[in-house]
């Protein structure tokens, strides 16, 4: 629990207080006399009496008891600065803005482990070093700006970086985005993105409590814990927006597997974000445009109605949100059109978008947006675009806007470019407490995102039945490295998965004798493949459509003269479309799991999707829809399509076992053939690390 000293102080010290509000500790006093704060203020500075009107204290040995500090002074004081607030001083809320910590030096980093372990042990609590600073409603114990509109009902906005988040409030502030919580959070020596989380997931309250969390971070220290109160905080009825920056680099990797390609940190993440219900985002601007669109009513369903006095905006809002899986429905033949046509200016359209033209009024826009509310039954929530070509106001329009957002049961969304010709208008609009939008197609982005966005999946959730026994008695006898291959066709028994019968000879005449046994045929024509060699195919280790023992036999001295080869695995061939099922185990994010178009188009495609185990059917099911190459899976031109009950459940018994088997570090079904009748794993590998 974090200490309500640093959450609601009484009295607040600044240590490095200045008159020189160009220095960190200057700009945080000045920031605080400003702020709501009822309290008593301190400050310390040995070569001062006074501070911008404060009494100053020339060390903190001299000060009274005293609930929350802010420090901005060098690393090296910093220690005994806490020791004696901490022991001494009944402190327990600590902001540290100073640098030189653990991002710096090993030095750096055993001070920092030093002030956290005296802060834990009086029941303290701590934000960074190396930040900006805090700020709530009752206090701003921050140095930079500027400072948002501080808001109950605004953002909780936690962030890893203390500069970013300046940026993002600029943008945000300036659009009418207001902020309830900032937690720049720093090096996280103490409290990091997580625990920041689950204290608001453990103090949530449904009236009192904001409902909308805006993250940005660098890195996710414990996943687990992120998933379990943002799944729990959305399922409050928070809505949660993120940008986790730095994927692509930390994502390269050296793999052996298809599935550890695929594997990048930014998969991972996108899994996670999806599993818990986050919207994942990329930018800045992105980020407070997905916050802005969950301050409005909640979009129900994926139909819109866009109202405009400009032709060029609304087309290409229409194509963003058509071309994000939204719908813009044709309204020109409805009953109510005509009646609501007759009101607008001649050479108004209301097919949909709703154009009334650059001499549109507010009154027309009220017929219009009344129309939608009341008569358009096909229209889900609305997109206004007003701006101006500066001939003159637009307060009408906007106070008009703000009054219909009032009483409307369908969400508006103000559109209001102009943000030049009409300032002032804007700027009051937004002090009426709305958000202006001013670039449609961002708007129209977002607005794909959060609904396309699935809900938290359920912490527990239903795996079909498996043998975890012989799963286990199969794990513990294996040695770490790849399984060979009698291995794990025990494992994927044991787990349900269908597979592919095969034998894996080193003799000529065991392979004779299988082949007679299974019937080699025309009718049933077999498969031999190399059994060593990592990528079969590229060293023309596979041989298919092996018809009489005259060519089993020949292709077995072939295949057995290739390099690394010590044995050849032959089977019956499956027919089917090549499909893709591959597990890969992250030490922070658990076991992943991916699931897409197999075979050779793997590597060239990368159609897959991928969740965080577990994974139920019905969620690899919808899943499988997200993919470009899903119409294949139904079946094309003639071809059979696979049966996605079949490969559904395939999924999710990947998922449990490698839930019954953590041992499994990186797991390959590649392909599988998949066909109305089944879906077989045709080529598998398993690598343990124990």
């Amino acid at each position: 629990m974090i200490a309500k000293e640093l959450l609601n102080p009484k009295s607040i010290v600044i240590c490095g207080a200045s008159s020189d509000i160009h220095k960190p500790g200057g700009k945080s006093l000045k920031n605080l006399l400003e702020s709501p704060f009822k309290g008593q203020i301190y400050a310390v500075n040995p070569k001062e009496t006074e501070v911008q009107g404060v009494k100053c204290y020339a060390k903190v040995d001299d000060l009274p008891q005293v609930d929350c500090a802010l420090l901005c002074i060098a690393a090296k004081f910093c220690a005994q600065t806490v020791d004696v607030l901490a022991k001494e001083k009944g402190c327990k809320g600590f902001i540290i803005i100073s640098a030189g910590f653990s991002e710096e030096s090993h030095e750096g980093a055993e001070i920092e482990k030093h002030i956290v372990d005296t802060i834990n042990s009086v029941g303290g609590s701590l934000i960074g070093p190396n930040c900006t600073g805090f700020l709530n409603v009752n206090y701003a114990g921050c140095f930079d700006t500027p400072i948002p509109p501080l808001d109950p009902k605004g953002v909780d906005f936690i962030t890893g970086s203390g500069a970013t988040a300046v940026f993002i409030k600029e943008y945000g502030m300036s659009n009418g985005l207001k902020f309830n919580s900032v937690w720049a959070v720093g090096n996280s020596a103490q409290l990091g993105i997580e625990d920041v989380l689950e204290h608001l997931d453990e103090t949530f309250d449904p009236e009192k409590s904001s409902h909308v969390i805006m993250l940005y971070m660098e890195k996710i220290g414990d996943p687990q814990r992120l998933l379990k109160h943002s799944r729990s905080l959305i399922n409050k009825g928070c809505h949660i927006a993120a940008i986790k920056s730095g994927g692509s680099a930390a994502g390269s990797r050296a793999a052996s597997s298809h599935t550890g390609a695929l594997a990048t940190n930014d998969a991972a993440v996108d899994a996670l974000f999806r599993k818990a219900g986050i919207v994942r985002c990329h930018n800045r601007q992105e980020l407070t445009t997905v916050c802005g669109v969950f301050m409005h009513p909640e979009i129900k369903g994926k139909r819109c109605a866009v109202i405009t006095h400009a032709g060029g905006p609304a087309v290409m809002l229409t194509d963003v949100l058509s071309n994000g899986g939204m719908e813009v429905p044709p309204l020109k033949d409805h009953p109510a059109s005509p009646a609501l046509l007759e009101k607008l200016f001649g050479g108004s359209s209301v097919g949909n978008p709703i154009d009334f033209l650059a001499t549109g009024t507010a009154e027309q826009l009220g017929y219009i947006i009344d129309t939608v509310e009341n008569e358009y039954d096909e229209i889900d929530f609305s997109v206004v675009i007003f701006g101006s070509p500066g001939l003159f106001s637009n307060k009408e329009v906007y106070d008009l806007l703000d009054q219909k957002m009032k009483t409307c049961k369908k969400p508006i969304f103000p559109v209001l470019p102009s943000i030049i010709n009409v300032k002032d208008e804007i700027e009051d609009f937004i002090a009426k407490g709305r958000i202006n939008f001013p670039e449609e197609c961002v708007l129209g982005n977002a607005i794909c995102k959060v609904y396309h966005t699935p809900k938290p999946q359920p912490e527990h959730v239903e795996l079909p039945q498996i043998d975890v026994a012989r799963i286990r008695r199969t794990i513990d006898r294996c040695k770490d490295g790849y399984m060979e291959i009698a291995d794990y066709n025990e494992l994927l028994d044991a787990a349900g998965i269908s597979r592919k019968k095969s034998i894996e000879v080193s003799k000529k005449e065991d392979a004779l004798a299988f082949a007679k046994e299974v019937g080699c045929s025309k009718d049933v024509p077999l498969v031999m493949k190399v059994v060593g060699p990592l990528h079969k195919s590229d060293v023309g280790g596979v041989t298919l459509n092996v018809k009489d023992l005259d060519t089993v036999s020949k292709e077995f001295d072939r295949l057995m003269a290739i390099k690394d080869t010590y044995a050849v695995e032959i089977y019956p061939m499956l027919e089917g479309t090549d499909v893709y099922i591959g597990a890969i185990k992250d030490p922070k994010f658990g076991h992943q799991v991916f699931f897409g178009l197999g075979g050779i188009f793997i590597e060239v495609l990368k159609d897959v999707q991928s969740a965080l185990a577990p994974i139920t059917a019905d969620e690899a099911k919808e899943m499988l829809k997200q993919l470009k190459g899903y119409k294949i899976l139904q079946g094309v031109r003639g071809q059979e399509g696979v049966n996605l009950d079949l490969y559904a459940d395939q999924i999710a018994r990947v998922s449990a076992l490698v839930q019954a088997a953590p041992e499994i570090a990186e797991m390959d079904l590649n392909p599988l053939l998949g066909n109305p009748r089944y879906v077989t794993a045709v080529d598998a590998r398993i690598r343990i690390e124990k």
